[in-house]
């Protein structure tokens, strides 16, 4: 018989397993290279989305090319008088000067690149719109400075940003103050009057300004009717700084009305959900003050959705900029994408729509570290783990 308590050969007998110290387990992704993943893949991900955007608004700014033919008949329209003003053409005969006008007519076509077929030529644009490589604006007048595209928007874009920026950080900061004093006097006769005064944030900021400019330019004449500064401008910088702050005020205020209700009622909401929570209720125990319980246990955790909330507000205030800035006449960049859709001027329509793209992604982008900036339960990279 065979015995079967004899040893196994070394080679056939199972390994033991490994003691918990003699061997490193796999080293988790450091929280650097998490984040550095993280935000690159972030970064190609919003640049896909903006250059699909900035190519379908080449396409429909562009109308499958039926601006181009707008354009020729223009560059027609310009050689043809050009020639009917030059002496020395009309002293031509007929069909040689025709022949001439074609000639200038097609070397017109090929300096714009438009003997291309529209598919290339929309890839160039698309290229170039990224790049702010746009060349000169084709039917901007000389009000707007720089023939430059790129010249003629970097120059309106501080105007707008000065606008809308202002108005939505005063927003931003009023209606955390108020939504937080709503909600410690919840079913008061002000809370309901909030309430009530909610709908009006439905309609836009312009809607309100033609009101104000009715009421505080025209019947009382306290404040400008439009524009940004005083006309001629103010040479000295304090008085500049003072006329700006007073043409701000119509268009800052029309701004605010149209979004404030709205964000208080909404933000109130958040806080009144916070606070039913057992852990304020907790802090309340422990004898911690109001003040402290509202900063630490209320608004620290409500912050993400009241900073998403007014991100989303602040893009939706951009795309309402074309109509109220030209309600007041403020020379920003919705005033001028007006003028280009008007004039059919597609490489400002274009490069605009680049400007307020960028913006739109830069805000999305820094939503996530804002999270993380004021919510330490979220964690930047990390994925479906678990913070």
């Amino acid at each position: 018989m065979t015995d079967t308590s004899a040893p196994l050969p070394s080679d056939s007998m199972p390994s033991a397993p490994a003691s918990a110290g003699s061997a490193p387990a796999a080293k988790a992704p450091s929280a650097l290279a998490r984040l550095a993943r993280y935000t690159l893949t972030k970064m190609i991900t919003l640049m896909l989305t903006v250059i699909i955007g900035v190519y379908l608004t080449i396409l429909i700014a562009n109308m499958g090319g039926f601006v181009d033919r707008i354009f020729e008949g223009q560059i027609r329209e310009k050689i043809t008088l050009a020639a009917a003003a030059s002496r020395k053409m009309q002293e031509m005969p007929v069909a040689e000067r025709n022949k001439l006008i074609e000639v200038q007519i097609q070397q017109e076509r090929q300096r714009l690149g438009m003997d291309r077929p529209f598919v290339v030529r929309s890839l160039t644009f698309l290229t170039d719109a990224l790049t702010l490589n746009l060349g000169r604006a084709q039917h901007m007048s000389s009000d707007s400075g720089s023939k430059q595209v790129r010249s003629i928007i970097l120059e309106r874009l501080p105007s707008t940003l000065v606008l809308f920026a202002t108005a939505n950080l005063l927003d931003f900061f009023a209606a955390v103050f108020f939504a937080l004093m709503l909600s410690r006097k919840y079913g008061s006769l002000i809370d309901k009057a909030i309430v009530a005064l909610s709908p009006m944030s439905s309609a836009p900021g312009w809607f309100y300004g033609i009101f104000l400019i009715l009421i505080f330019a025209s019947q009382l004449k306290i404040l400008p009717f439009g524009g940004m500064v005083d006309a001629p401008p103010p040479e000295d910088t304090l008085e500049y700084a003072l006329s700006l702050l007073r043409h701000m005020i119509l268009p800052t205020l029309a701004l605010t009305t149209s979004t404030i209700f709205g964000s208080i009622y909404a933000w109130r909401t958040f806080f009144l959900i916070y606070s039913s929570e057992d852990y304020v209720e907790m802090a309340k125990a422990k004898g911690l003050s109001p003040r402290d319980i509202e900063q630490r246990y209320i608004l620290r955790p409500t912050l993400p959705n009241i900073i998403t909330n007014f991100a989303l507000t602040l893009i939706s205030a951009w795309q309402g900029a074309i109509i109220l800035e030209t309600v007041f006449n403020w020379p920003g960049l919705g005033r001028l994408f007006f003028q280009a859709i008007g004039l059919y001027d597609t490489p400002v329509i274009v490069g605009i729509t680049v400007i307020f793209a960028y913006l739109l992604a830069i805000t999305v982008f820094l939503l996530d570290f804002v999270y993380a900036l004021v919510d330490p339960r979220v964690k930047i990279g990390e994925g479906s783990r678990p913070a």
